[in-house]
């Protein structure tokens, strides 16, 4: 059942879509272990209930954990760098539901100039290897920097991230005096950028970008743009597994 819960992960498959995946795909049934000479798919019904379980037992921080061991074990251990952002994933608004409402968990936020509906995913991301180490699901509304101590291990030199994160050295002396800040500089209308400010924020871009390299496995390859169910706890226990997954991704190669 666990191995079918991945699957629905990377290929972003609905409950009745992963029945009837593992009927018509030989390979996906290989990987889940399931011979059909002994025994069906489990159906849509039994995978719901199997999700409930692990959202009860919130089993997706348990993975997230026993994930990143098993990295460390094999080698793959978290440097002294971190990069944090954070993506926003679509909610439904449409409110033909029984109480003729949207999800009171889910806020609209304004990114340039259109707003979107839905959550925020913050991560924190390894600098070296762009393993992620740090998970927060919040509603659309809340801003990045409110986060930044939640994404902090304490075992840092070094913390890139935008301009989000500007001008938050109280944060940073409360969770880890000796980090030094690189997060982008950020101009106003009183105070705009001078072209060292500039130089020096491509520079530390071309260090911040591995945090998209993340999000693109996570929104494109394995299609997370848009949230799957109602209520904090589940969206929250999806992102731990999908960030779980996308590590095991990311160290593929090494």
């Amino acid at each position: 059942m666990l191995r079918i819960d991945f699957l629905q992960h990377w290929f972003a498959l609905s409950d009745p879509a992963t029945e009837a995946a593992l009927y018509d795909t030989p390979a996906m049934r290989c990987f889940a272990q399931i011979d059909l000479g002994q025994e069906p798919v489990p159906d849509a019904t039994t995978r719901c209930k199997f999700r409930h379980l692990l959202e009860e037992n919130n089993l997706g921080v348990a993975l997230f954990d026993a994930v990143a061991v098993y990295l460390e074990e094999n080698g793959m251990k978290v440097s002294k760098g971190t990069i944090v952002d954070a993506t926003l994933i679509n909610a439904p608004t449409a409110t033909k539901n029984k109480s003729k409402t949207r999800d009171l968990d889910r806020h609209q936020t304004k990114q340039g100039k259109p707003w979107y509906f839905g959550m925020k995913a913050h991560i924190g991301v390894d600098s070296k290897t762009k393993l992620i180490h740090s998970v927060v699901a919040t509603p659309a509304h809340v801003h990045d920097s409110q986060v930044l101590g939640d994404l902090l291990h304490g075992e840092k030199t070094r913390l890139w991230g935008d301009s989000a994160y500007a001008g938050q050295q109280s944060v940073l002396k409360d969770n880890d005096p000796k980090v030094k800040d690189y997060t982008q500089v950020k101009g106003s209308r009183h105070r705009k950028l001078t072209e060292q400010d500039k130089a020096k924020n491509r520079h530390k871009s071309k260090v911040r970008a591995k945090v998209e390299h993340v999000f693109h496995i996570m929104q494109r390859q394995y299609g997370f743009t848009k949230v799957r169910f109602k209520g904090p706890g589940k969206n929250a226990n999806h992102l731990y597994a999908h960030c779980a997954l996308i590590n095991l991704m990311l160290s593929k190669k090494q």
